[in-house]
C-alpha cells in the first residue's frame, strides 16, 4: 500500500507541475527548467552533499546508467514539457502524458522481461482509454481534430525520456541512496543546462526573474516535483516495478483538469466524471491483477 500512496502524491506534484508550467509560461523553457533544479539542489545541499561524497565511488562505478537517469529523467524530460507548453495546451500534454505507460510497459517487457498478466494488460488498457476519455470530453470525434502543433512534437522527447528513466531507475536506481542520488542528478543536470540557459538569455535577453509569480512558481517546482516527487517515484518503482508504477501517470490529465477547474474555474463535465472512473477502475485493475486473478480461480 505504501508505495500507491507515494504514487498518489507523485501524480499530484506532477499535475502541479503542468498547471505551474503553463501558469508561467511566457518564461523560456530552459530558464524554467534551470531554477527549479537550482531551487532544489540549495534544499538538498546541507542534507545530502556528505553522502554524495562518500558514495563517489558508487556513483562512478554506475556512472553509464546513472548518467541515463540524470539526462533522461532530470535534466531534459521537464524541459521538453515546458517548451511544449509554450506552443499547446496543458489538455494535449496531458493527453500525450497518457502515453508514457504504455511504452514504458512494452520497453520493460524487452529490457526488464517485466510480465504481465492479461488482466494487468487490460488495465493499462482501460486506464489509457479512460484518460483520452477525460481530456477528449467523451467526444471521440474529436481526438482526430485536436489542433495537434510543433508542442505536441516536442512531447515525443519527453515520453521517451521519461519512460527511459523508469527503466533505468528499476535497474540501477537501489544501488544508490535515494536522496544522495536526487542530488547528484540535480547537480549534474544544472551544469548539464548550463549552456544552453546562457544560450536562450543569448537569444531572448535576460527575463526579469524577481517576479511573485516565478518566484512561487519555482519554488513549487523545485521543492514538489523535482524534489519530492522523483523522490516518491524513484522508491515506487524499485517497489512496484516500472510498468505498475508509471501506469499511475495516467491520472495526470484527470488530476490536471481537477486543478485547472479549482484554479482556472474551468468546469467538469459528466463525459470528464466517467472517463476519470475508467483511469482509476484501469490502475485498480493493472496493481490488484494478481489478486483478482485468484479470486477468479486462475493460476
Amino acid at each position: 500500500m505504501y508505495p500507491y500512496i507515494l504514487m498518489f502524491f507523485v501524480v499530484i506534484f506532477y499535475a502541479g507541475n503542468i498547471l505551474t508550467g503553463k501558469a508561467i509560461n511566457d518564461l523560456p523553457p530552459f530558464t524554467i527548467a534551470f531554477f527549479r533544479l537550482f531551487v532544489a539542489f540549495i534544499i538538498l545541499f546541507p542534507i545530502a552533499y556528505k553522502r554524495a561524497l562518500q558514495d563517489r565511488p558508487l556513483f562512478l562505478k554506475h556512472r553509464k546508467p546513472f548518467m541515463v537517469m540524470t539526462l533522461t529523467g532530470v535534466a531534459f524530460f521537464n524541459t521538453f514539457i515546458y517548451a511544449s507548453l509554450q506552443f499547446t495546451s496543458a489538455t494535449n500534454v496531458s493527453v500525450l502524458e497518457t502515453i508514457i505507460p504504455v511504452l514504458t510497459v512494452i520497453l520493460s517487457s524487452f529490457v526488464l522481461k517485466e510480465r504481465l498478466h492479461p488482466l494487468q494488460k487490460g488495465g493499462v488498457a482501460l486506464s489509457f482509454i479512460g484518460a483520452l476519455w477525460v481530456v477528449i470530453d467523451g467526444q471521440v470525434v474529436q481526438l482526430a481534430t485536436i489542433d495537434w502543433n510543433i508542442g505536441d512534437g516536442i512531447m515525443v522527447g519527453a515520453i521517451a525520456c521519461w519512460a527511459i528513466y523508469s527503466i533505468a531507475v528499476k535497474q540501477v536506481m537501489r544501488n544508490f541512496h535515494p536522496i544522495a542520488a536526487v542530488f547528484v542528478m540535480t547537480g549534474i543536470a544544472l551544469l548539464t543546462l548550463l549552456p544552453f540557459l546562457a544560450i536562450e538569455w543569448f537569444i531572448f535577453g535576460i527575463p526579469n526573474l524577481m517576479q511573485v509569480d516565478y518566484v512561487g512558481g519555482f519554488l513549487y517546482l523545485g521543492i514538489f516535483p523535482s524534489l519530492l516527487a522523483l523522490l516518491f517515484y524513484n522508491v515506487a518503482v524499485d517497489r512496484l516495478g516500472a510498468s505498475k508504477a508509471s501506469v499511475f501517470l495516467n491520472f495526470l490529465p484527470v488530476v490536471t483538469m481537477i486543478g485547472a477547474s479549482l484554479w482556472l474555474e474551468e468546469t467538469i463535465s459528466h463525459m470528464q466524471v466517467i472517463g476519470a472512473v475508467g483511469v482509476m477502475a484501469g490502475v485498480v485493475l493493472t496493481t490488484r491483477s494478481k489478486r483478482i486473478h485468484k479470486e477468479l480461480g486462475g493460476t
